[in-house]
């Protein structure tokens, strides 16, 4: 569903919200679209569980094991971090996943470096029997091949899409599928120097670039200035953004306009890749900090 943002922007610039969070209740956004393919693959080849990685807040451990329960597949999450072992009643997205029936094995972070080699994952096999290995992020082709899904001819319109990323696979699907017209526009989460690659590996076309100054000092990092941002977002708006991904894209993006980046005119289409089932968990984070918290649709 795409929404108009009403805020006012100058030189007759519009922005477009693309509402993928509203996808599903618990599989959202981005999460969605790189798991429908891995899915019907993992049925395909009969596998009873499927296995995948990912840190304590993670949107696609969350995601994971709500398409396991949802779809039949019992579901085992590598968590980044022996330390959480017994923390998980601290967590709210361990306890939802662990709730949608994952279990856990909780591994160094050392150890968690070793989550793509091929020796690693067959011992995971062998702990864990024949399971369909989701990577970090759910990024892989079929991942890809999903995110190509996201726009749709009613997008045509637009000259600009731009959009949170993290791993690379959701931009490259939309990079796939834009018009040759329309320039497509990453706002990294997270310090990555082989994200170009990374998207290189998956992506066709060349219409794309990164906007890298908008991390807020790199992964899950926020600050007072960002949260600021979302509420007031929020306030005008009605559509929460989550703070790890959407709300800093959505930050840079009107900095952007600000600085005047973008051409008199231009209509600029945001995708909202989900996520908001970290909120609790990061303004419990905040709380600790004495930081001001991110408002939410219970607050109303």
């Amino acid at each position: 569903m795409n929404q108009k943002v009403p805020i006012p922007l100058p030189h007759g610039i519009t922005l477009t919200i693309k509402r993928e969070d509203l996808l599903h209740p618990h599989i959202s956004g981005n999460k969605f679209r790189k798991l429908k393919y891995n899915i019907l693959e993992a049925k395909q080849q009969s596998k009873a569980a499927l296995l995948t990685f990912g840190g304590a807040y993670s949107n696609h451990i969350a995601a994971a094991a709500a398409a396991g329960k949802e779809y039949g597949f019992a579901t085992i999450g590598i968590i980044r971090g022996d330390e959480l072992v017994d923390k998980i009643g601290d967590n709210p997205t361990l306890s939802f996943a662990e709730g949608c029936g994952m279990r856990f094995k909780f591994i160094s972070r050392e150890e968690y470096r070793r989550k793509t080699e091929p020796e690693f994952l067959e011992a995971l096999q062998a702990e864990f029997g024949d399971c369909y290995i989701l990577p970090e992020g759910g990024t892989n082709a079929l991942a890809v091949k999903g995110c190509e899904e996201i726009l749709t001819e009613d997008d045509a319109q637009f000259t600009h899409i731009c959009l949170a990323v993290g791993t690379g696979g959701t931009i490259s699907g939309v990079i796939n599928s834009a018009a040759e017209n329309q320039q497509v526009i990453g706002f990294p989460a997270l310090k990555n120097a082989g994200l170009w690659d990374d998207i290189r590996t998956f992506a066709t076309n060349q219409n794309w670039q990164l906007a890298e100054a908008y991390h807020f000092g790199g992964y899950g990092k926020v600050t007072a200035e960002l949260v600021a941002f979302i509420n007031d977002f929020y306030d005008k708006t009605r559509i929460p953004l989550d703070p790890v991904y959407t709300g800093k894209m959505v930050f840079g993006v009107i900095d952007l306009i600000n600085q005047g980046f973008f051409p008199e005119g231009a209509k600029i289409l945001l995708i909202h890749t989900g996520g908001l089932q970290g909120t609790e968990g990061m303004n419990r984070l905040l709380m600790k900090k004495n930081l001001p918290i991110l408002k939410t649709l219970s607050d109303d």
